[in-house]
């Protein structure tokens, strides 16, 4: 079970009287989309709308039906100086009191989204590996940690999918589409193997190799010589190099983090760019 999966079953299984806060509407600039939901018990939260003055509002308002009874609420909230924000936006809510099968509902929408997820397999289980897996953990990703050496595997603590694996390449050839890889294994040979396998997909998102530019060059090389020629222009190598010289294994796995779900929500941060602009021209 994913840590995210954890978490909800917890809350859901520790809370008798829940209300369900959706955004229904937004209108303008807002720091989650329509269709967004949190969940509000007397003392818990899970998920949010956005954080700030108007989650604090909303939940204010949740707990207050909670203690007096009210099944559900209507709310239309500015984004604006009125309530000590500056998004400039509007938004609509829903909040109701749920009953055990909206709770059953909740859980099987949680689950559903879960299993959409994309897909990210950390190729290698040191160092830099266990430590992308602590923080990715926490993302909207399904991380897959894999090794071929079961006593790195169990150095992690990660709550995240590990698979040990004799021939790891078969995890790639078997990904989803759109999935991102990251390679870094104990071995240079299996390195160019793994990322030479990734490249061949032809339909990953991200496809990363631990490195330096020698390593890349001597890449390049050997996909001519054994890869019919293979392209590795999509290949970030070295990894996390862009933000930071620092080499230490926790401030690589932040960059290495921050490529791949760059990489992974590139078409979503694009679609949300054209809604704003539609936006913005419905208001002129």
């Amino acid at each position: 079970m994913s840590l995210r999966s954890s978490q909800a079953e917890d809350f859901f299984g520790s809370a008798t009287k829940i209300v369900r806060i959706e955004l229904t509407r937004v209108r303008g600039s807002s720091p989650r989309e329509a269709g967004t939901e949190m969940f509000v018990s007397a003392d818990r939260l899970f998920g949010t709308i956005g954080g700030g003055q108007l989650e604090h509002i909303v939940i204010t308002k949740a707990r207050t039906m909670l203690a007096d009874g009210t099944l559900e609420t209507h709310l239309d909230l500015p984004l604006g100086p009125e309530i000590g924000q500056c998004c400039g936006g509007r938004v609509e809510l829903v909040l109701k009191r749920m009953r055990r099968s909206d709770v059953d509902d909740a859980l099987g929408r949680l689950r559903s989204a879960e299993n959409a997820l994309p897909h990210v397999y950390v190729m290698g289980a040191g160092h830099v590996g266990r430590a992308i897996a602590d923080l990715l953990q926490h993302a909207p990703v399904h991380c897959v940690l894999v090794d071929m050496r079961k006593e790195e595997l169990a150095q992690s603590n990660a709550r995240v999918d590990m698979r040990l694996r004799a021939i790891p390449e078969v995890e790639i050839f078997n990904a989803p589409e759109g999935s991102a890889f990251i390679v870094l294994t104990h071995d240079h040979g299996l390195d160019f193997l793994l990322t030479s396998a990734a490249l061949e997909l032809g339909h990953a998102s991200y496809v990363g190799m631990i490195g330096s530019a020698t390593k890349r060059a001597k890449l390049r090389s050997w996909c001519l010589s054994h890869c019919d020629g293979l392209e590795i222009d999509q290949l970030t190598c070295p990894i996390g190099a862009a933000g930071s010289r620092d080499k230490r294994p926790e401030i690589i796995a932040a960059f290495v983090a921050a490529e791949v779900l760059a990489a992974l929500t590139a078409g979503d941060l694009a679609a949300g760019g054209r809604e704003e602009t539609a936006l913005l021209q419905a208001a002129q």
